[in-house]
């Protein structure tokens, strides 16, 4: 007797797969084809009931029923060019040796993305990563004057100014310091795209945007160490790129959670990060955490640099200016689906990230339904302060057009605005852009940015 067996389902990393066998009932195994790999598993009779009396009965197996199984064989198996997996992965030909630098596999290349006409900036490609962490080589970049060739064995961080002990501090001394390690995220505050189209990638939409684990010793240590003046304010932050960057920091942020950072995941900074060392101001506007970090000023008053009076400050549209807005607001972005995708109806699993530089994620709303009803998403552990959390949404779509958004909550009960209520607050565009963001799924399920226009909101 011939029983087709066959169950259609999707998933996040895949688009289409089809369970069946062909064979006598029932059957002694089923192959789960995805793409160019195959999982073989055994199959148990339930009970006499799942068999037709017919001949003609087609069983069912659900899509939760189907996933689960197929994880507990081989976890989906997605290994690029495998061409079958029975229960294990099997290899009868000898691989390549040890290298001293390892490298991706061939089959999961990814980049960063140059941005047209900015030429000191190539952002991050979240719609390609996974998890909360994004590999050094793909952290974004923001320069003022291109990358520094700096010596280690000559670096020299100066802290000076309204201090008792004015000090020199080598990329060794600094090591020599007991070292902290906490995960952040950097956000450059000026990276909303202009005018962006229905076809705008995820990770267009946030481009100056990344989360990295972060090593080096608390600013408020060599504060310590050098003895501050009681008027002692702000500090002056330069770097010792060709534009020497200069940032004015309120002196609490150095008591609070600042970090002179000479690790970067595990390695070195990488040179665009700001190799021997940096400054790292924890969930405030990236311009203030100073790549290449050569002095600190310690005064009673801020700098009044270029960089914090013509740039890097926010008009409200009344003719006045809001400045030092450090901190970057709660915000979220959907990475999966976005555009060029297409999805098919039924299961969808509804992926993104949220931060905050207020503290925690404590909660990611989803619409599937332009923003009429809202739905709590997921939250994947580790949830961490000022750090990505990443969320999710099962949602079974039915093949209607659709619009997705999502919005995040920090743990301060700061909500992430609508356009219309950033606009409100703010008057124009320029800096702190965290308002919400969504995806339009088509009939045929091609997916586009869902275009705002700011003079209607």
């Amino acid at each position: 007797m011939s029983c087709p067996y066959r169950v259609a389902f999707r998933g996040a990393n895949y688009q289409y797969t089809s369970l069946h066998f062909s064979g006598v009932y029932p059957p002694s195994s089923l192959q789960l084809r995805l793409r160019n790999c195959k999982v073989v598993f055994n199959v148990k009779k339930k009970s006499d009931s799942d068999v037709s009396q017919g001949g003609d009965h087609v069983p069912t197996l659900s899509r939760r029923k189907a996933i689960t199984r197929a994880a507990q064989i081989g976890g989906l198996a997605l290994l690029g060019n495998v061409s079958e997996v029975v229960a294990q992965i099997q290899s009868k030909t000898l691989g390549t040796p040890g290298t001293v630098l390892g490298s991706r596999s061939p089959h999961a290349e990814v980049r960063r993305f140059l941005r047209p006409g900015r030429p000191w900036t190539s952002g991050t490609p979240h719609e390609d990563l996974l998890g909360t962490l994004t590999p050094s080589d793909l952290h974004f970049e923001r320069h003022h004057a291109g990358v520094p060739e700096i010596d280690p064995n000559k670096y020299a961080l100066l802290i000076h100014g309204m201090v008792a002990r004015p000090t020199v501090f080598s990329l060794s001394d600094l090591k020599r310091h007991q070292s902290v390690t906490a995960v952040h995220f950097l956000e450059c505050s000026g990276h909303y795209p202009d005018n962006p189209t229905a076809e705008t990638r995820p990770s267009r939409i946030a481009p100056l945007l990344s989360n990295s684990e972060w090593t080096g010793v608390p600013l408020r240590t060599l504060l310590e160490e050098v003895g501050l003046h009681a008027d002692a304010r702000w500090l002056l932050a330069e770097g010792q790129d060709g534009s020497k960057l200069m940032r004015s920091i309120p002196i609490e942020k150095a008591w609070d959670d600042a970090m002179i950072v000479y690790g970067q995941n595990g390695e070195s900074l990488r040179p665009e990060q700001g190799y021997p060392a940096r400054l790292l101001n924890p969930g405030w506007e990236g311009n203030t955490s100073v790549k290449w970090l050569r002095r600190i000023e310690i005064t009673d008053r801020p700098a009044m640099s270029r960089e914090e009076t013509s740039r890097y400050t926010d008009d409200m549209g009344n003719g006045k200016s809001r400045q030092f807005s450090f901190v970057m607001h709660a915000r979220s972005l959907i990475t999966h689906p976005g555009y060029p995708e297409t999805i098919r109806p039924g299961f969808v699993d509804i992926q993104g990230i949220a931060w905050s530089g207020r503290g925690k994620i404590a909660k990611v709303e989803v619409s599937v339904d332009d923003g009429q009803t809202w739905q709590i998403a997921q939250l994947q552990n580790p949830i961490l302060s000022k750090a990505f959390t990443r969320f999710q949404l099962p949602w079974e779509w039915d093949g209607t057009p659709a619009t997705i958004w999502s919005r995040a909550t920090d743990e301060t009960g700061y909500v992430q605005p609508s356009m219309a209520e950033f606009k409100k607050s703010r008057g124009k565009m320029g800096y702190h852009e965290n308002f919400t963001t969504g995806w339009t799924i088509k009939s045929g399920g091609d997916v586009v940015f869902r275009v705002q226009d700011w003079d209607a909101a």
